[in-house]
């Protein structure tokens, strides 16, 4: 029997037993919406009925300082899913604890998705999406584009903070894709992209909920705007909508992560969780309800291959993407957030 089943099988007799008492249930955290949706039947149901382990699920919006409040109060959060700079800012600060790497197995994952106190659970990004019924002639496919309103007039929306607008600023003004960070690091650099942002300020709905987007474009309160590129394409699916994601036009994409709050009374209950939703056989079956790729090295041959156009790492979209420099971000994203704060507030 497997390390992941032999620690399962335990997991579900511990929960016959804490069903009697006054127990608080294990709490999972993702960022809601259509995502969710997706986990809760792929990873949250399934692994209750594996178990018979009640799960409470809750939903934020990322960010490092929600995750410090949390762990500063009583248990509440067990499983979290984050993004990478506040994997590892919330491991050094040890908000967030190891993970057991010796059940996990890091040569299973994808390099990208290794870490002391996280792993990867999957492959997003952050991509430019519009309404194809809109532009039925000559339609958006350039960074320039969106950030050109006399071309394609009416608002655009874009994540608030800086993560995404500065490097889609760039891109919009001419850097290269592969060049991005390297200016970016630089003082002009950044002047660059936030005097590229001051083009847009008076047309730009600044988003915060990854469910936001395709309601904005869905409402008709923007023409184009940010999204998280499994948003879009779970709209047209679910909802019949006609959005397109030029993948063209480039795009930023990271690994997202599961991780276990320092204060969590349920660790152990958490690891399972972790390595029951990291399993393989579990991961393939999220793509077809939004389009995320694995992180398990074995998954990717399991996807339904026709979802894999589009899945950010699939090869017809790779060559546009950029992945996310967590360096740099790691270093920088307290004092360009509150940079980005200032100049949203203006």
């Amino acid at each position: 029997m497997s390390v992941a089943l032999i620690r399962l099988a335990a997991l579900a007799g511990v929960a016959l037993i804490a069903s009697t008492a006054e127990a608080r249930d294990l709490t999972i955290v993702s960022f809601g919406g259509a995502y969710q949706d997706a986990q809760r039947e792929v990873y949250f149901a399934p692994f209750t009925e594996a178990t018979g382990a009640a799960v409470t699920e809750d939903s934020y919006n990322g960010g490092i300082g929600v995750l410090r409040a949390r762990a500063e109060g009583p248990p509440s959060w067990d499983v979290v899913q984050v993004e990478t700079d506040e994997l590892i800012l919330g491991c050094e600060e040890g908000v967030l604890v190891p993970l057991d790497w010796s059940v996990l197995g890091e040569d299973n994952f994808l390099p990208s998705a290794v870490h002391e106190c996280g792993v990867g659970t999957i492959v997003w990004a952050t991509v430019m999406g519009y309404d194809a019924d809109r532009f039925p002639d000559d339609p958006p496919s350039t960074w320039a584009d969106f950030f050109d309103v006399e071309a394609y007039p009416g608002m655009r929306g874009l994540r608030r903070g800086p993560r995404g607008a500065l490097e889609f600023a760039l891109m919009a003004d001419g850097v290269p894709v592969g060049e991005v960070y390297e200016v970016l690091a630089t003082e002009d650099g950044i002047d660059q992209a936030f005097a590229k942002l001051d083009t847009i300020k008076d047309n730009l709905i600044l988003w915060e909920a990854g469910a936001q987007p395709p309601q904005l474009l869905a409402a008709g309160d923007v023409v184009m705007t940010s999204a998280y590129n499994g948003r879009i394409t779970a709209a047209n699916e679910n909802e019949g909508r006609n959005f397109v994601i030029p993948w063209e036009a480039g795009f930023v994409y990271a690994v997202d992560y599961w991780t276990i709050m320092a204060n969590s009374d349920q660790q152990e209950a958490a690891m399972d969780f972790i390595l029951f939703a990291s399993d393989p056989d579990q991961q393939k079956l999220l793509p077809p309800h939004i389009p995320y790729g694995p992180t398990h090295v074995d998954a990717a041959g399991l996807v339904d291959p026709d979802v894999l156009p589009n899945i950010p790492t699939a090869p017809q979209n790779l060559p546009t993407g950029l992945f996310f420099d967590e360096d740099f971000w790691v270093d920088r994203y307290e004092s360009l957030n509150e940079r980005f704060s200032a100049w949203a507030a203006q």
